[in-house]
C-alpha cells in the first residue's frame, strides 16, 4: 500500500501544502487571532536562525514575548537575533546554542534554563534530513537524534518548568510527510534494510504525532500541538530536497506563511479552546491518517515507543550536579 499511501498524499500535496493552498485556507483566518501582546510571557524555539524557526521567532518577537532561540551555529545564530531584535525592536531575545543531535548537551541545557527562566511555550522546530545514514558520536543515526529523540528530551526535560505556568504549550513541528508512515518501533535507528533518508525523516515526524498524542494523555495542564507547515521554501527543503525544490520551488510556501500556524498555536486564545493532542495544518486541526492508508498502530506500540524513548533519553542524563 505505499504506492498509495505515496501518490494520495503527493496529490493532496499539490492542492493543500502549496503557496496557493496557504492562500485559500487564509481567507477564513480570523486576523484578530493572532493580534495579540505576549509581552510577559516566554517561548523557546528551536532551530530559530532560519526557515520557519526565525520566521516563528520574528513573529512572536513582534507580539512582545520574550524569546528563546535554541540554535546549533553560533555565527547564523548571532545574525538571526540581531536581525529579529532590529525588526522588531525588541530586547527580549536571547541566545543558547545547543545540537539538538547531542542527547547530553539537551539535558545540560534544559537543567540550567530551568534554574535561570521561566518559560510559557516550548516549540519544537529543529529537524535534519539526512539522506544518508549517519551516526552522531553518541552512535545514534542522525535523523531520529535530532528529530525524536531530541525532541523527546527537551520536552521532557523542560516539562516541569512549563507545568509551574499558566496556559503552557508545547507546539511540534512535524509533516505531511508523516501520512504515508505507519509508526515502526522495531528498527528506530534505521539499521535494517535499505536507507531511504525521506522515508527515514516521515517515520520521525509520525513518531512526533504519536509522542504529541502521549503527552496530551499524560499531562493534562499543557496544552499540546502538533503541526504540518506545508510545504515551504527553506534552506533546510533546498540542501535536503534538491529535486524536490527545483520541481516546486514556484509553488512553495514562503517560510512566514510555513510558520502561521505555529504563531497561531503558540499564541492565539483560540488553538487552547481545542482538545490538546491534536495534529494541524492551517489553524485547523486535520485527520492524522489518510484513508485506506493502513497507518493506524495498536496502542501498545504508540506506549512501547515512549518507553524505547524514556529508556534511551536516561543512558544520557548525567547523574553529576548541575
Amino acid at each position: 500500500m505505499s504506492w498509495y499511501r505515496n501518490t494520495v498524499w503527493f496529490v493532496k500535496g499539490l492542492r493543500e501544502y502549496t503557496r496557493s493552498g496557504y492562500e485559500s485556507a487564509s481567507k477564513h483566518f480570523n486576523p484578530a487571532d493572532v493580534e495579540v501582546n505576549v509581552a510577559g510571557r516566554s517561548f523557546l524555539v528551536t532551530g530559530a536562525n532560519s526557515g520557519i524557526g526565525k520566521a516563528t521567532a520574528k513573529e512572536i518577537a513582534r507580539r512582545g514575548g520574550t524569546v528563546h532561540l535554541v540554535c546549533r551555529s553560533k555565527e547564523r545564530a548571532e545574525v538571526a537575533k540581531g536581525e529579529i531584535m532590529t525588526e522588531t525592536g525588541n530586547p527580549n531575545i536571547f541566545l543558547h546554542i545547543v545540537d539538538i543531535s547531542n542527547p547530553k548537551e539537551i539535558w545540560k541545557f534544559a537543567e540550567k534554563f530551568k534554574n535561570e527562566h521561566k518559560l510559557n511555550v516550548l516549540i519544537n522546530n529543529a529537524g535534519c534530513m539526512v539522506n544518508n545514514r549517519e551516526l552522531t558520536e553518541d552512535g545514534l543515526e542522525k535523523n531520529f537524534a535530532t528529530n525524536t529523540l531530541g525532541t523527546y528530551i527537551l520536552t521532557t526535560a523542560l516539562l516541569p518548568l512549563l507545568e509551574k505556568e499558566a496556559d503552557a504549550r508545547v507546539i511540534t513541528v512535524s509533516s505531511g510527510g508523516m501520512l504515508v508512515q505507519k509508526l515502526n518501533i522495531s528498527d528506530l535507528q534505521s539499521g535494517n534494510g535499505t536507507f531511504d533518508g525521506t522515508m527515514v525523516y516521515a517515520q520521525n515526524k509520525r513518531q512526533q504525532v504519536v509522542l504529541t498524542e502521549q503527552w496530551a494523555k499524560a499531562h493534562r495542564n499543557v496544552h499540546f500541538s502538533v503541526m504540518h507547515p506545508g510545504w515551504a521554501d527553506t534552506p533546510a527543503v533546498r540542501s535536503s530536497m534538491p529535486g524536490f525544490y527545483q520541481n516546486m520551488k514556484n509553488k512553495l510556501r514562503t517560510e512566514a506563511q510555513g510558520a502561521d500556524t505555529v504563531v497561531w498555536l503558540a499564541v492565539s486564545t483560540e488553538a487552547t479552546k481545542l482538545p490538546s493532542g491534536l495534529f494541524f495544518q492551517d489553524r485547523q486541526p486535520v485527520p492524522t491518517h489518510l484513508p485506506l492508508a493502513s497507518t493506524r498502530s495498536p496502542p501498545e506500540d504508540e506506549e512501547k515507543l515512549m518507553e524505547m524513548l524514556e529508556e534511551f533519553s536516561q543512558k544520557f542524563k548525567s547523574t553529576s550536579p548541575g
